[in-house]
């Protein structure tokens, strides 16, 4: 299809939400432009609506070539969700136009993941578990949409078949995540710790009494951030943790440390307050 100045928004940055559109700069005049001009119909035609071609006169829309820094046609530009992600200039052999082409298509694992934040947005939680296992069904190895299950999981963790669940998903993580101490990865160990742990504790009044008759109890101290942080919560967690770090900063091979750093990547979503106690921390250090 042809589009001009007053139709390109509608033709090509709204069309590319949807699919990928490419825009063929071209001329009458132009004798490379007749032979790249079929080869792209024809491909496009192969590609049952799966991406769209979309041709501009440069001539008849100067505004247009102006625009996109058009100096030597044809000149082939490909949009992706509103945005120019790609371009090439001239005529390329087929093979070489079917691999530019292979780039643009969506990837189905990240479109699972996008379908399962969409579900999250909506407020679907179950629907975005689904999402995301159809995302690893995929790819077993995409860490990243597994660490999302993991997390969603987690918020569904007061049965034992939640946590129960979680940790298998934990352990088909790949080396990369694991080996590497990934934040995120160390952050879901320790919440699903302090949850695994939180079922034999003693509740947090009878931690908190054996704290006011000997407030160096480090071990009664751990046990209560582990409550706070299965209860998500965190600031409590941070405050327990880092008065370990002031009495023993090598008590349990420096735990409060090691979790308090944990806690932060859980806490995430609130930058300020994450700031506030990795300065408190920096201070018990030095």
């Amino acid at each position: 299809m042809e589009t001009n100045l007053a139709s390109f928004e509608q033709d090509v940055i709204e069309t590319s939400r949807h699919i990928p559109v490419l825009v063929d700069f071209w001329a009458p005049w132009c004798g490379p432009c007749r032979t790249l001009g079929p080869m792209l119909e024809q491909l496009e035609a192969e590609a049952g609506g799966r991406w769209r071609l979309v041709k501009v006169n440069a001539d008849e829309n100067p505004e247009l070539s102006a625009h996109f820094q058009v100096r030597s046609i044809p000149f082939v530009l490909a949009f992706v969700n509103g945005q120019p992600v790609d371009q090439f200039v001239g005529v390329l052999p087929e093979s070489q136009l079917r691999e530019f082409l292979a780039k643009l298509q969506p990837n189905p694992v990240e479109q699972a993941r996008q379908a399962a934040l969409e579900a999250l947005r909506a407020d679907d939680k179950p629907l975005a578990i689904e999402h995301l296992r159809n995302a690893l069904a995929l790819d077993p190895g995409h860490d990243q949409s597994r660490l999302e299950l993991i997390e969603l999981l987690l918020e569904d963790s007061q049965t034992g078949s939640g946590l129960e669940a979680a940790r298998a998903e934990l352990a088909l993580l790949t080396p990369r995540t694991t080996h590497a101490n990934d934040a995120r990865y160390l952050a879901l160990i320790t919440r699903l710790d302090a949850l695994e742990a939180a079922a034999a504790l003693p509740d947090a009044a009878t931690l908190e009494a054996r704290l006011a008759s000997d407030p160096a109890d480090l071990d009664a101290r751990f046990d209560l951030a582990s409550r706070a942080i299965a209860e998500q919560d965190f600031e409590t967690a941070l405050a327990q943790l880092l008065e370990i770090v002031q009495r023993d900063r090598n008590f349990r091979d420096q735990i409060g440390r090691k979790t308090m750093l944990s806690v932060f990547e859980l806490m995430s979503y609130d930058p300020a307050r994450v700031a506030h106690w990795r300065r408190a921390l920096s201070s018990a250090l030095n």
